[in-house]
């Protein structure tokens, strides 16, 4: 048989066959005297075998293992790990299909979304009590928010949206918030020595969870805070220094 003649019969392309002899799954075949490969049935045997491997899932180095007469793994280890790895998969898109239920069931997708579950309530919560929402601030604040969402690690993730829900517990305290976003958004045009930059930053300090600021020293120079500064106007990025210099310095 010719490679074409070998590819039709078990079903796959030309390039194929070359992609299993370049692999080294399929052993290339002695040649006719005019050049062409000259392919048996034990060619066409072995070629069928990989085609029903691969579409179980199996990668061509597991192919290579089931195949190889020394083989460090028998079919049934590898055809057990593939069933493992299968079911760890079910289970992520299970998981995933009951985060998009809930997006889709939620009231309202936030415009950071989607983001997680508390995330998402904090942000219905915080902006059905004080229409924080209508604040260029607040909106940056909750870019950021979704960002270390993303980023932390579960624990962390948790321990922050707790800390936050905390903060932003009850109407008062999320009047208080408008009240900080309010005098910062006032600040966009504004230069770092303006007067309402002391009280921005005041009352920033009393708005920020402390437990935040337990870990490191978070006002020091380094490449995220560079660029985190850098997103807002210059009074406003002066103000949130002297805010968490101020929580710096209460808490050593």
């Amino acid at each position: 048989m010719r490679i074409g003649e070998l590819a039709a019969a078990v079903g796959v392309t030309t390039r194929t066959v070359r992609h299993y002899h370049h692999q080294g799954l399929l052993p290339e075949p002695e040649r006719r005297p005019n050049g062409y490969r000259d392919y048996t049935l034990r060619h066409a045997v072995v070629l069928a075998r990989i085609r029903r491997l691969t579409e179980l899932g199996l990668g061509l180095a597991e192919v290579r293992d089931v195949l190889a007469e020394d083989a460090g793994k028998d079919l049934v280890e590898v055809l057990t790990e593939l069933d493992e790895d299968l079911a760890r998969q079910e289970a992520a898109l299970r998981e995933r299909r009951a985060r998009l239920r809930a997006l889709l069931e939620a009231e309202e997708l936030p415009a950071e979304g989607p983001v997680s579950p508390e995330l998402s309530e904090l942000f219905a919560r915080t902006g059905r009590l004080s229409g924080l929402s209508d604040s260029p601030m607040a909106a940056k604040d909750r870019e950021i928010l979704a960002l270390l969402d993303t980023a932390a690690s579960p624990e962390v993730r948790e321990q922050l949206m707790s800390l936050w829900s905390g903060a932003l517990g009850s109407p008062d305290a999320v009047a208080r918030a408008h009240e900080t976003y309010a005098l910062l958004d006032a600040l966009d045009d504004a230069e770092p020595d303006d007067p309402r930059v002391t009280e921005a930053a005041r009352l920033l300090a009393e708005l920020i969870p402390r437990e935040l600021l337990t870990e490191a020293d978070i006002d020091q120079d380094n490449s995220f805070l560079r660029a985190f500064y850098a997103d807002f106007a210059p009074a406003q990025a002066e103000a949130i220094r002297r805010a968490l210099r101020s929580l710096m310095e209460e808490g050593s």
